[in-house]
Order: C-alpha cells, then structure tokens, then sequence
C-alpha cells in the first residue's frame, strides 16, 4: 500500500504531488530544487541551489524514515550541463558511499526557474 509523506522542514508542494511516497521498505521522492523551506526563496546560484536541494531532499526523506545514505539512485536535472562538475563536486560531498546508481540530464527549464533538481529512490532505515 502506498502512503504519502510529506516533511514539514522541506519547501511545501507547488502542485498536485506528495514530497514522497513510501511503500513497504521503498521511498521514491518528487525532484527537490533549490527552495529555502523557511523563507520561500530560491538560493542564489548553483552551488547554493545544490546545497539546499540536497538539504530537501535529506529532509523529506527523513520524513520517510530514510536518509541519504539510503539513497539507491538519484536522477539530477541541470539547466545548463557546463554546471554539471560543481554539481557533482557537491553532490559527493554530501552524499557518501557507496554512491548510489545516478542519471544526469541537462533539461531546459526547471521549476521556479531552479537551475538544478534532484529526485531519490531510497529504503527505509533498519
């Protein structure tokens, strides 16, 4: 049975979604941008906007009864790939290994005019 999650320390939903959805063991999250939870506004530039997109995603899949050590694959969406090294330099400073299995696609536009997103499939701690 599906259940959805949703963290009051992440940015609230822009749309007709759940932050995630947990069924059984599984958490599969919807794509986190760079949104400060507390102020409603977009971090300034990629490096910040990747910092807080993880810090989303830490924080909804916390509410899940996950981590991001129980990250099993991300897909990350750049707007610009040219971002894509400092995007990656970060994401492997926040997130340990084993990394988990990733996808990265430069699209054209993001949500709130976000410059990069990530989404998670992860496993419940314990």
């Amino acid at each position: 049975m599906k259940q959805a999650v949703f963290s009051e320390n992440a940015p609230k939903a822009i749309g007709p979604y759940s932050h995630c959805v947990k069924v059984g063991k599984m958490v599969f999250t919807s794509g986190q941008i760079g949104l400060n939870p507390e102020t409603g506004e977009m971090a300034n530039g990629v490096e910040a906007q990747t910092i807080q997109a993880i810090n989303n995603l830490k924080e909804v899949l916390e509410a899940a009864g996950s981590s991001l050590d129980g990250i099993v694959k991300t897909t990350v969406f750049v707007k610009n790939m040219a971002d894509f090294a400092l995007v990656n330099k970060l994401y492997g400073m926040l997130i340990r290994e084993p990394f988990p299995a990733r996808s990265c696609v430069e699209v054209a536009a993001l949500p709130a005019g976000a410059l990069v997103e990530i989404e998670a499939m992860a496993v419940v701690n314990g």
